[in-house]
């Protein structure tokens, strides 16, 4: 069986263990309570093996070994097998969770100080690295789900075609019903100048690309809250007929808005995946070659 093979067979036993379901019924204030007990269990272990007169930073090595590799075969796995979309989602949560208490290892190997080396700093800035950029995509991707209701189909790569059409929409919304006037080159009336006034002025350029970028990874509804204060203060004088127009507007200028929110989350999270994989790999690299130079110069008690 070739090595693929065998992580693919790996993942699909996995996945057909049901050892996702912890995550099924954990919320996430049960998962942090675990997260806190294996660490904390972690520690105790790594205090034990200590007083047994023995090196602990071989005990919690292996155990910080062993949980990154099981995280790259996690990816691998993820990659080279047909898993679910429900399956992935579970495992992700699983592979977070390991992550974390990989943190608390991690701690404990480095003893709780600063590197003295090159090669461990290069290590231990590897491991921040991984540990950071993880972090910030479980934000990102908690960020999306919960604090914007997005249509589960809208995707990174779908997100400019979609604001073009919204672009196409408001544009027709806006223009709509105005042709008979132009036609007999009568003046337009009050509240159709005022709706394209608003167009020209605000709309036409919020919606011809990403806006607001700033204030969506800040988590800052204030500008689109400015946009659509505008147009319900013009709601209020105008005749039913414009009233309605502008009520198609305000929820093109919503869907818009969660576009860029989601462009905006999508494109941190893409970002930070591209520091926390390639770092994997290396620090997987630099930890074989830590694991030869530690027992080279090592005395063999351990």
């Amino acid at each position: 069986m070739s090595a693929i093979g065998g992580v693919r067979s790996l993942g699909q036993r996995l996945t057909d263990n049901k050892m996702t379901s912890f995550s099924r019924g954990a919320t996430p204030a049960v998962q942090v309570l675990l997260i806190m007990v294996m660490s904390g269990i972690l520690l105790w272990l790594v205090w034990i093996y200590g007083n047994g007169l023995r090196d602990p930073r071989y005990f919690d090595g292996w155990v910080l070994a062993g949980g990154m590799i099981f995280q790259l075969l996690f990816h691998i796995a993820v990659k080279v097998t047909r898993l679910s979309p429900a399956s992935v989602k579970q495992w992700r949560k699983f592979h977070i969770f390991v992550g974390y208490v990989l943190i608390a290892a991690f701690i404990s190997h480095s003893d709780f100080s600063l590197p003295d080396t090159g090669f461990e700093w290069a290590l231990w800035l590897g491991f921040v690295l991984v540990a950071l950029s993880g972090i910030l995509s479980t934000y990102l991707s908690w960020s999306l789900s919960a604090k914007r209701d997005l249509d589960n189909q809208v995707s990174y790569d779908l997100i400019p075609a979609r604001r073009a059409e919204l672009a196409q929409d408001v544009h027709n919304a806006v223009t709509k019903g105005g042709a008979a006037t132009v036609a007999l080159a009568l003046p337009a009336p009050a509240y159709e100048a005022w709706i394209t006034d608003l167009y020209n002025n605000h709309l036409h350029d919020f919606f011809q690309g990403q806006r607001n970028f700033i204030a969506h990874v800040l988590g800052s509804q204030k500008p689109v809250k400015r946009l659509i204060e505008q147009i319900d203060n013009l709601s209020g004088y105008v005749d039913a007929k414009n009233q309605e127009k502008l009520y198609i507007i305000r929820d093109l200028v919503v869907e818009k808005d969660k576009l860029d929110f989601a462009r905006a989350y999508f494109g941190l999270s893409r970002g930070s995946m591209f520091v926390h994989v390639p770092v994997t790999y290396a620090l997987i690299v630099m930890t074989i070659l830590h694991v030869v130079v530690a027992y080279s110069f090592s005395s063999g008690d351990w």
